[in-house]
């Protein structure tokens, strides 16, 4: 990541930039604070780490030899020249890192104004999310496809259905313990541990029940309640670990799982999120449960989600009439 370069395999802490570095020991301290003390989401963390480590090493190639030099202009310039290579999203989310950053370092009192406050991104709008998704017959196929006799099979399908069943994260999930898998009232329930520290629990359905009981009992994950719910396995021997299984390793599972199961399309842990939500719709679940459901601070993103009407879609351009076969 160059200048940039993660810090350890956890916290993601940026190094300082030159541009940084050249501004003084107060600045430098100031920029490694935005990231450790005012940004607690790791993903957000490294997200803005690298739109900061972008944005900074562009200006030391056009000339810019202290901070206090950048200009909205430049800003400006940046964003021009990042929206010719990456999507309006990714352009947004850059512009925000580079705002935030520049607003700590405003009130740090290490540069006099925002360069970037007065800079618009590029205008983006959408009423459907792009999250592949599976119809309940491919999801219901898969699940019951994986191979159960051996424990990282289980332990596979149990991931796969605790995202559908419950729309959580994949973050969520690979963070579980063995003890937020608890009993209430005759039914287990499932103790989630959502995004900015929100704490959401929430009862299984029977079928994520029978496949987390048959994980558990398998792994003899009982005894061991603050350990992780999910591990990691040891690859030519199938042996969990101690260790909680990665956001990454599951894409690269639920991508190996996929391919077994004949799935063509190029589909993702969110895959199962989104196809979770537009399954309970379809059953006459209610848009603000679902919101609740999937942690969405409003039902707008969950719509997002709802994928209920692409068969409609395709079926509408059934009614075109053009014969073009004899051109």
């Amino acid at each position: 990541m160059g200048e940039l370069a993660v810090i350890g395999n956890a916290g993601g802490d940026p190094a300082v930039p030159a541009l940084i570095a050249r501004a003084g020991q107060q600045a430098a301290w100031r920029f490694l604070e935005f990231f450790t003390v005012n940004i607690r989401n790791p993903n957000t963390r490294a997200a803005y780490a690298r739109a900061a480590g972008a944005f900074l090493r562009w200006c030391a190639g056009h000339g810019i030899g202290e901070l206090g030099q950048v200009q909205p202009m430049h800003v400006a310039a940046y964003i021009e020249t990042l929206q010719a290579a990456r999507s309006a999203p990714t352009v947004k989310q850059h512009l925000a890192g580079i705002r935030m950053l520049f607003d700590w370092l405003v009130t740090g009192q290490v540069v006099p104004l925002n360069p970037a406050h007065a800079v618009r991104g590029p205008r983006y709008s959408v009423s459907k999310g792009s999250t592949p998704v599976l119809s309940s017959e491919e999801a219901t196929a898969l699940l019951t496809g994986m191979n159960g006799s051996t424990v990282v099979g289980l332990r596979d399908r149990a991931i796969i259905a605790v995202i559908t069943y419950t729309f959580a994260r994949v973050g969520a999930v690979v963070a579980l313990t063995v003890e937020d898998y608890y009993p209430r009232k005759k039914r287990s329930w499932l103790r989630l541990h959502q995004k900015n520290g929100k704490l959401h629990e929430m009862p299984c359905h029977h079928r994520l029940e029978d496949h987390l009981d048959a994980y558990i009992a398998a792994a003899g994950l009982r005894g061991d309640r603050q350990g992780p719910l999910f591990r990691s396995a040891i690859s030519k021997t199938g042996a969990l670990t101690g260790k909680p299984t990665s956001r990454t390793d599951v894409w690269y599972m639920v991508r190996r799982r996929a391919a077994d199961a004949g799935i063509e399309t190029a589909i993702g842990c969110h895959t199962f999120r989104a196809t979770g939500i537009t399954d309970y719709l379809t059953n006459g679940g209610r848009i603000e449960v679902a919101q609740r459901m999937a942690g969405h601070a409003n039902a707008k993103t969950t719509g997002l989600y709802d994928r209920r009407h692409d068969d409609i879609s395709v079926g509408e351009w059934r009614k075109l009439g053009f014969d073009l076969t004899g051109l």
